[in-house]
């Protein structure tokens, strides 16, 4: 019987170590576990506790959907003050570093992949070191629909996949299918029951030492600034379509009547 520590409660997340391993569970289910500010600070504490405590973190979502991108209720709501697009500029910030915290901390990060994955969910998923998703996963970016880009999110998919499939997803706006994203590297493995996949990949990486962690993943750091190099360029364009009142308008219209920027009436 392994020991099984629960953590601080969170608004927005599960949070349980499991000796050396630490399994963050995004939990909105009735915001279709969709990213808003509390989301971010929420997640930030829990990785700062993993700096010390924890091996491998295990990113996991809801059965039906992992992460579903912003949470256009809230920016709806904030967006319509002027002032509050400074503070939602810092925010960005705060999700690309949390980001690059997945990236590039000294643990392990695994994503465990479940249902749909859309727009900032990518960026969970593709800063993550190793990706597992079941055979009914998908994966797309949705913001050029709203006039928007996936700014932050690009250089984490670039990362991983290239920028001629990343600019294919953003160009697109349409999903792929599990076996697609690991063609193309989005994802590691594929499996029908995801939970016997990822016990397997966590039996092996039991098995590593914590300073040999540590040690891997400063070496790893130091071979790529990709991520710190583009982060400027990332928040800049993140400011300039969340600026843009068009988009502020369209996101809102979406909120208060469900239809997308094509559809005609009000």
């Amino acid at each position: 019987m392994r020991n099984v520590i629960r953590t601080r409660e969170y608004e927005t997340l599960k949070v349980r170590f499991e000796e050396e391993i630490c399994y963050i569970q995004i939990y909105r289910p009735d915001a279709n576990n969709t990213i808003n500010d509390c989301l971010i600070e929420d997640f930030g504490h829990a990785l700062k506790s993993c700096e010390r405590t924890a091996k491998v973190v295990v990113l996991e979502g809801l059965p039906e959907v992992f992460c579903f991108g912003a949470d256009f209720n809230s920016i709806g709501k904030s967006m319509e003050k002027p002032e509050n697009q400074q503070q939602a500029a810092q925010n960005s910030e705060s999700l690309y570093n949390l980001w690059q915290q997945l990236a590039s901390g000294p643990y392990i990060s695994v994503a465990h992949v479940r249902g749909r994955t859309n727009a900032g969910g990518v960026g969970f998923v593709a800063a993550c070191d190793l990706v597992l998703c079941d055979e009914k996963a998908t994966f797309s970016l949705s913001e050029l629909l709203f006039g928007l880009m996936p700014a932050c999110v690009l250089p984490f998919l670039i990362r991983r996949v290239g920028f001629a499939k990343a600019n294919y997803m953003t160009l697109t706006t349409q999903s792929i299918g599990a076996s697609q994203a690991k063609d193309w590297g989005l994802v590691d493995a594929v499996e029908e029951n995801s939970e016997n996949l990822l016990r397997r990949h966590l039996l092996r990486l039991r098995r590593l030492s914590m300073t040999a962690i540590v040690r891997y993943t400063k070496y790893m750091n130091t071979l790529s600034d990709f991520l710190v190099a583009s982060e400027s360029k990332a928040l800049s364009a993140n400011r300039q379509v969340f600026s843009d009142a068009e988009n502020i308008e369209k996101i809102a219209r979406y909120v208060n009547t469900g239809k997308f920027p094509w559809e005609g009436g009000l």
